[in-house]
């Protein structure tokens, strides 16, 4: 039976971090004996960092793996939707290859999953739109979804149209503040009266929540408790 792929957060990190664990262990283990001082000295210190690489490297695994999915469960509880109605019309921003965007489709009946992004092959190995359609196909879910290339910062939504947005290890890659303003000053408008907006990154998430504030939602941030190379934090925003 076929399993949904939903691929490795930024693999190019991951094969330099591999790359120099690699690297790192010939270079030390080559040099730790030399009659050189300089590079005996050298290697030593190459060698005390190779453990840290190693624990990067298995601390993406069990993201990959595990906790992205156990990350996108506690974010879709987050909405507080208990239970949720059925007919709700979500949107995941930046979706990639659908975990998200797929995750709230199963919790829908009538209602609507939309999924938007630029599907870059950086952001995520192998990224296509094509991927995200075959995940939830996959996943029983397929009549539930839909997928659009869009920008964050200009969404082809009318105002109001989503009871939930979500958004995962997104918006960080847009590279300006003005750019990830606009972002959420997008999501802001998209979003119903009551809705809700929940933001998961490991940077720019005070900038998040301040844009959103100054659009007149009311935004707190949290922790994100999970093994992951980095630490997340999760902006919910609530939109009056």
């Amino acid at each position: 039976m076929e399993k949904p792929n939903y691929g490795i957060d930024n693999p190019r990190l991951g094969l330099i971090i591999v790359l120099a664990v690699v690297a790192g262990l010939t270079f030390g283990l080559g040099f730790r004996r030399s009659s050189s001082a300089a590079a005996s000295t050298a290697a030593s210190v190459v060698l005390s960092l190779v453990p840290t690489g190693v624990i990067l490297i298995l601390l993406m695994v069990s993201y990959v793996k595990v906790e992205k999915f156990r990350h996108r469960d506690r974010m879709l509880n987050m909405l507080k939707i208990a239970p949720w109605r059925g007919d709700e019309q979500v949107l995941d921003v930046g979706t990639g290859r659908g975990l998200m965007m797929i995750g709230a489709a199963k919790r829908l009946t009538t209602g609507r999953s939309v999924g938007i992004d630029l599907w870059r092959e950086r952001d995520l190995s192998g990224n296509t739109v094509e991927a995200a359609r075959r995940n939830a196909q996959i996943e029983g879910v397929a009549d539930k979804v839909e997928m659009r290339n869009a920008d964050a910062r200009k969404m082809p939504f009318p105002d109001r149209s989503f009871d939930c947005v979500l958004s995962n290890l997104c918006l960080h890659n847009i590279p300006s503040p003005q750019g990830r303003a606009a972002a959420c000053r997008e999501i802001a408008r998209v979003l119903k009266p009551g809705g809700v907006a929940l933001i998961s990154d490991f940077m720019h998430t005070d900038e998040y929540a301040k844009a959103f504030r100054d659009e007149g939602l009311a935004a707190t941030s949290s922790v994100a408790f999970l093994l992951a190379p980095m630490l997340l934090k999760v902006v919910k925003a609530s939109k009056p």
